[in-house]
């Protein structure tokens, strides 16, 4: 009996036990709700804290970047005055040498590909002078900043090319040569001889080589000797034209000596024919 009393309380201490765990449980669930109802409440004055900040931050970057657009704008405003005042200088730079700015690009054009053939040296100091560089030297846009110093660097290279001495051809006389054919033969045209025969006065390309002392030069220019190496020059314009000139006074000269001589020549025998009759009419009368 008492046994089975023990075994009854036993039980309801037990219930009761269980009893107060669950509602401690159910309080402490209670509070973590309340928690967490303020957290969330804590989250959206933040989020909206931001907002706020973020939102003032936009403003200011917009008002910034109506700012900055409007320098901008003043900038651009700016830059087409400054063009349109350049532009006008550039155009009276221009009038002062009698060009226009399309004027100045077609001269550039020419004095680029006059700079090219005399820093390259290419063909001859001649032709680069005759062909490019006098075209350029009569437009007085060379006196323009952009090419006043180019302009005489490249005279100076010009003349320095001018001024050097150019390997001479040689060509060896044959049998039936004569200065004249050499030089139709050299030159294209005959008339040139006399540049030949001045190159060759003083001693021919091979002279230490002859044994012959008259064939080490050419004092004569109608005599010429097979072996002989002639010096042929390379001749400008200026040159051509000089010796052709040379060649011309040479024959007019040559003419007339043969005309006085042979006129001397006729004289002479006239009076020798006068002698003769002469004589016999003296014999006649004895």
């Amino acid at each position: 009996m008492k046994l089975h009393k023990l075994f009854i309380l036993f039980f309801l201490a037990l219930g009761l036990t269980l009893n107060n765990a669950n509602l401690l449980a159910q309080d402490d669930d209670d509070d973590d709700d309340d928690d967490d109802q303020q957290m969330e409440e804590m989250d959206e004055e933040e989020w909206q804290r931001q907002m706020d900040e973020l939102n003032a931050e936009k403003s200011n970057l917009t008002t910034r970047l109506a700012s900055l657009n409007g320098e901008i704008d003043n900038l651009k405003g700016t830059s087409a005055n400054k063009d349109k005042e350049l532009e006008k200088c550039e155009n009276d730079l221009y009038a002062l040498v009698g060009t226009t700015k399309s004027g100045v690009a077609d001269f550039r054009k020419k004095f680029e590909e006059t700079e090219k053939k005399v820093n390259g040296k290419v063909g001859t100091p001649a032709d680069a002078r005759k062909m490019y560089f006098d075209e350029i030297s009569k437009d007085k846009a060379r006196c323009l900043p952009e090419f006043q110093d180019r302009y005489a660097s490249m005279k100076k290279k010009l003349e320095d090319w001018e001024g050097m001495k150019s390997p001479e051809a040689c060509y060896t006389v044959v049998k039936g040569d004569c200065l004249w054919k050499i030089s139709k033969m050299k030159y294209g045209s005959p008339y040139y001889w006399p540049a030949i025969w001045d190159a060759n006065k003083n001693g021919v390309a091979n002279a230490d080589a002859l044994k012959n002392a008259r064939h080490k030069k050419v004092t004569n220019p109608n005599l010429i000797y097979p072996g002989q190496c002639m010096k042929i020059p390379t001749l400008t314009d200026a040159q051509k034209k000089e010796a052709e000139n040379k060649s011309k006074k040479y024959r007019k000269t040559r003419k007339v000596k043969s005309t006085t001589t042979d006129t001397k020549k006729e004289d002479v025998k006239k009076d020798e024919k006068k002698d003769v009759k002469k004589d016999e009419k003296k014999d006649v009368k004895k």
